[in-house]
């Protein structure tokens, strides 16, 4: 896995006004109490830009170099085999990791079991269809070898979320300069070429089984609720 194309690409105009509007966008999106635990799995650097790690005392960044801003809580682990208890973190925080893990569907796995129920999913992507993106992964691949990655689309992430019992609550886009957000069901061109990366918010559902067991006495109940009838009736004549 290696993520240099991604910081690299930060460093670019284009990039730095993605980076302000992921910012913003994560601001809002860190909703949970500061006494609950957040873990974003892919180090930024740039963390304290978008959480205060004096208030948010649980935020941990699990990063496989360390990376990550100082004061947060930090471990050194691989995605797709996170050494944490299940059900013990409230939001998880996946930024630009999925697209340079060659395990992303296993890391999916973990992260549904560490996340408690009802605990809320924040992914950000690149946008495969972008040509600002094209065009850097293209300058990318001829100045160095770094880039070893692959981008998704929106649509499949849908379905991963779907298949692991997630519920998505929204979808936003990153344009140039703004950030459009639409709401589960909501029509998202996956294919369009103006916006460089999208975020998608869900929640873990748990759907447990009730089982289903016989009514028992129902014939006496019936024949109770028929006698005492009777009974008020009787009363009523006299």
């Amino acid at each position: 896995m290696k993520r240099n194309f991604l910081f690299a690409l930060y460093q670019t105009p284009r990039g730095k006004l993605l980076k302000e509007l992921e910012v913003e966008y994560l601001q809002k999106a860190i909703t949970v109490s500061c006494q609950q635990h957040i873990l974003q799995i892919g180090g930024l650097n740039w963390e304290s830009e978008f959480i205060d790690c004096s208030l948010y005392k649980n935020f941990t960044v699990l990063d496989t170099k360390g990376m990550g801003c100082d004061n947060a809580n930090h471990i050194r682990a691989k995605a797709y085999a996170l050494p944490l208890q299940s059900e013990s973190f409230d939001m998880v925080i996946v930024p630009h990791l999925l697209e340079f893990d060659t395990h992303r569907f296993q890391t999916m796995r973990e992260i549904e079991r560490v996340l408690k129920p009802e605990g809320v999913l924040i992914i950000l992507n690149f946008n495969p269809s972008s040509l600002w993106v094209r065009y850097q992964f293209l300058l990318d691949m001829k100045m160095s070898d770094s880039w070893q990655g692959h981008f998704i689309y929106r649509s499949r992430v849908l379905d991963w979320l779907k298949l692991l019992n997630f519920e998505v609550s929204n979808s936003s886009k990153f344009n140039l300069e703004s950030t459009s957000t639409k709401q589960a069901g909501q029509f998202f061109n996956d294919f369009s070429v103006f916006f460089s990366a999208y975020a998608v918010r869900s929640i873990k559902r748990r759907y447990n089984i009730i089982p289903l067991t016989p009514v028992k006495n129902a014939t006496h109940q019936l024949s109770l609720v028929s006698s005492m009838n009777t009974v008020a009736q009787k009363n009523k004549h006299e």
